[in-house]
């Protein structure tokens, strides 16, 4: 079940550590076993957006390394992409480490939770009300989607969520946003695993290592298809619609948690 949450919830605009912490305070989940479950479900996830955009990686990889005169452009092109990447997770890394403990001790508090997945409910309501465009990411719109994301790091406020809205309030062409705004997610999923794994912290006996991988690639698949399904709602023009479910979701965990 969580595989299942965390492949849909990662990519959809309904905060997938919201629904975790939700998920897990109504089972129980301890502490221990719940960071090994999230290291592996959010390896599964970033597996997905290698997959679904692993044209466009290997594309930037080609350019950066495309040497010769003929390839100038290309070569820029790609390197100034990367840096506006770069840029675009550093927000997100000086609140971590600056503010790790008091967003950490948030994941106990599911009625906190709830609030927060109100509150993104209000936000992507709100993306109705903006007009579309056709620009390009700059490199004031990477760092302002990068405040975004910072701001995601607390539970219940959906990354996916905060980056995209604020690309549409740039007036971002909705492909470019989303390939954004996931190529600008995988090296911060894949430092939080990093980080879990070389702080020792995870536990190593409560549950087996095949059932762990088998949830990393239902996370792997049912987030790839949930990509999928992101990416033709921004198009579609029916993003906001996720609003009123984090609100009603949100609303839930009030009353009942």
């Amino acid at each position: 079940m969580l595989s299942v949450l965390q492949g849909v919830a990662e990519f959809l605009p309904i905060s997938s550590s919201g629904h975790l912490v939700i998920l897990q305070h109504i089972f129980e989940v301890p502490e221990s076993l719940r960071m090994r479950l999230e290291v592996f479900l959010h390896a599964g996830t970033m597996l997905s957006i290698f997959v679904f955009y692993a044209k466009r990686i290997y594309a930037l990889l080609g350019g950066a390394f495309a040497f010769g005169h003929d390839n100038a452009q290309r070569r820029m092109d790609a390197w100034l992409y990367a840096g506006r990447l770069f840029l675009s997770t550093l927000p997100a890394v000086a609140i971590y480490f600056t503010f790790k403990h008091q967003i950490e001790g948030m994941t106990a508090n599911a009625r906190m939770v709830g609030a927060l997945l109100m509150f993104t409910g209000a936000v992507l309501i709100g993306t109705r009300f903006l007009p579309r465009g056709t620009r390009q990411v700059s490199w004031m719109r990477a760092l302002l989607m990068g405040v975004g994301q910072a701001i995601a790091l607390l539970p219940g406020v959906s990354r996916s969520g905060m980056t995209l809205a604020s690309a549409r309030g740039g007036r971002v062409d909705p492909d470019a946003a989303a390939e954004f705004s996931f190529l600008m997610s995988a090296p911060l999923i894949c430092g939080g695993v990093l980080l879990e794994l070389v702080k020792g912290e995870v536990e190593t006996t409560r549950m087996s290592w095949g059932v762990l991988l088998w949830g990393m690639v239902v996370a792997a698949v049912v987030g790839y298809f949930s990509l999928a399904l992101l990416v033709k709602a921004l198009k579609g023009r029916w993003f906001w619609l996720f609003g009123p479910y984090c609100i009603v979701a949100g609303l839930c965990t009030l009353i009942f948690c």
